[in-house]
């Protein structure tokens, strides 16, 4: 099982994909951080999927949550190339979509990491996606449902625990409706940061 204690007051089971959902700004980012982090202290392995920050700025976050020198901890960055910044090399830690559009590359790429952590040994993963609103703007609902599929699915084969993020005000019930069918949870956050959680 996968404890999300102390953030959220609930364990699932291995393969869990959990949408986590609510109005901007009530820390959405911050709650799927700390769960990644409090893995890692687990000896987890960590994988952050980012449309929204660079890497460089996701592992600083990361580090004031906890030391990550020498853990399985790991960054798909989807903003660097798009904005134009070419030349950052990839390492073990960081790799790098060319596009929130490029959601094949994303696909490769967490392939690569858990293929990679599987190699070291290391059974249990925890993965983030911030944000489905980032890939909502840049693609149509029908393309996003098919990469979250796959995407969904991959965690799942893993026994991996999958967390995604969307900005529920920003998208209509038809889209929201769709794409929660694809998940085993919600976690929605309101706007005084109370947690509901509903599990399948």
């Amino acid at each position: 099982m996968y404890d999300l204690r102390p953030h959220v007051d609930v364990d699932v089971e291995p393969g869990t994909n959990l949408l986590v959902t609510g109005p901007p700004l009530t820390g959405k980012r911050s709650l799927m951080m700390d769960i990644l982090a409090a893995g890692t202290e687990a000896g987890d392995g960590a994988i952050v999927v980012t449309t929204k920050d660079g890497a460089e700025r996701v592992l600083k976050d990361y580090a004031k949550r906890t030391p990550y020198e020498g853990e399985p901890v790991a960054v798909v960055d989807c903003v660097t190339r798009q904005q134009g910044v070419n030349d950052a090399p990839e390492s073990e830690r960081i790799k790098y979509a060319s596009s929130p559009v490029d959601m094949t590359g994303i696909g490769i790429k967490l392939s690569e990491y858990l293929q990679a952590f599987g190699d070291r040994g290391i059974e249990r993963n925890r993965v983030m996606v911030h944000s489905l609103s980032t890939l909502l703007m840049y693609s149509d609902l029908q393309t996003v449902f098919r990469f979250l599929h796959v995407f969904t699915g991959r965690i799942q084969s893993v026994d991996a625990l999958g967390l995604f993020s969307i900005d529920s005000t920003a998208h209509g019930d038809q889209a929201m409706n769709t794409l929660k069918q694809l998940f085993d949870g919600i976690v929605e956050v309101s706007e005084d940061g109370d947690l509901d959680v509903r599990l399948a």
